[in-house]
């Protein structure tokens, strides 16, 4: 079975872990440190602060934002559930902003919309996280204008996007956001088994999202409200989470960031592959846009006929060994977002229909790629004959 994503490991990374296992830390130690040195350097944010999960990033992004009870967050609805749930977290409100029907991503007029109609009934939200969805950034210029008409904080969900670029610049540079977040997830770009990271140019965003991924601790003299008991001393300032990414993860994300480029080089090569083949069949891929350059996290085909005809092409490729997958359910169809949001999304509801993820991983061999092509190639001919 070809699986949809999956991490490379080389004898390099698994040195950099032996080193730290070796170590006398395993946590809070210097690998950490040195990843977000590695973060900020490549993405040129002046802030990294590393943590267990994405999820966790989006959680103290919005804390550090001052998303509170009363405040509401809009997102897009293809996505993770995490992208949403980070509102509910807060004790904030989520809604869910529709997207371009040819790349998936959250739309800026539909935005624009969004936000002339919440103007109106003094609804505007605190926060709006757009989603990099499958590595292609959103038309974040046109989203930071409207941020500063009506007065709302930018998360960037980039999950799936680091090592892509949006007008010649990298994800992750914070230029029209207040933080980025990242996922190393064994199927994203680059992997730390676990983890995530939150980017920001604000020193004051990342002291507290410092201060949040550990329990909300200081150790700080400069912070700390009363005279040291001792050298050992420390001081509780506020209700934080333990979110700290361990030293075996750090180091296991500065070996793997050295091949980032080598890793987004050979998925665009696999994309270029299966483009060239889509071509001739009765299936389309999401859109590029010119000015963006994906870090190709999901291939994601739509397939032309109704869900039906979807449901027949993905069963027939994992009879065939192929194991695609669907990214994803729009989230305000969950049933438990249904009790939070309105069903307000048709665009990315009709488009949920229609798409499959192909596999897209470093390792896929060419013989792989032509092999899902021509799997493709023949459930596809089937269906529209059937038809």
């Amino acid at each position: 079975m070809i699986p949809y994503g999956r991490q490379d490991i080389t004898e390099k990374d698994v040195e950099a872990v032996v080193k730290v296992l070796h170590s006398d830390f395993l946590t809070q130690g210097e690998a950490v440190p040195t990843f977000e040195k590695n973060l900020c350097d490549y993405t040129g944010a002046k802030y990294a602060v590393s943590v267990n999960s994405c999820t966790s990033a989006l959680h103290i992004a919005c804390l550090a934002l001052g998303l509170a009870p009363g405040d509401i967050l809009w997102t897009s609805p293809i996505t993770f559930v995490a992208s949403a749930n980070c509102a509910l977290y807060c004790g904030a409100s989520v809604d869910f902003v529709d997207i371009e029907p040819d790349t998936g991503l959250m739309s800026a007029k539909k935005l624009e919309d969004k936000l002339k109609l919440a103007e109106k009934e003094g609804k505007i939200p605190k926060i709006v996280i757009p989603v990099h969805f499958s590595g292609q950034p959103c038309d974040m210029k046109e989203i930071y204008n409207l941020s500063q008409q009506y007065g709302f904080n930018i998360i960037e969900d980039a999950a799936h996007a680091i090592g892509s670029t949006y007008q010649g610049d990298i994800v992750g540079n914070c230029q029209y956001s207040d933080i980025t977040v990242f996922s190393f997830h064994p199927v994203k770009i680059i992997t730390t088994g676990e983890g995530g990271a939150a980017m920001t140019n604000n020193s004051l965003l990342a002291e507290k999202m410092d201060l949040l991924r550990s329990h909300g601790i200081t150790r700080d003299l400069d912070k700390i409200q009363k005279n040291p008991d001792g050298p050992w001393y420390y001081e509780q300032m506020e209700l934080g989470y333990n979110y700290r990414m361990t030293d075996i993860q750090a180091a296991l994300g500065s070996s793997q960031i050295s091949r980032l480029d080598q890793y987004i080089l050979r998925r665009t090569e696999i994309v270029r592959q299966y483009n060239n083949y889509f071509e001739n069949i009765s299936v389309n891929p999401l859109l590029q846009k010119p000015d963006r350059i994906s870090a190709h996290h999901l291939y994601v085909i739509r397939v032309e006929g109704d869900e039906k005809m979807r449901r027949e092409l993905y069963d027939y490729l994992h009879e065939n060994s192929i194991s695609v997958n669907v990214h994803y359910i729009p989230v305000n169809k969950q049933i438990f977002h249904k009790k939070y949001s309105k069903n307000n999304t048709p665009i990315a509801d009709f488009l949920y229909k229609k798409i499959i993820s192909l596999p897209l991983f470093f390792r896929l061999t060419d013989e792989e790629v032509a092999f899902i092509c021509s799997q493709v190639g023949k459930g596809s001919f089937d269906l529209k004959r059937e038809v």
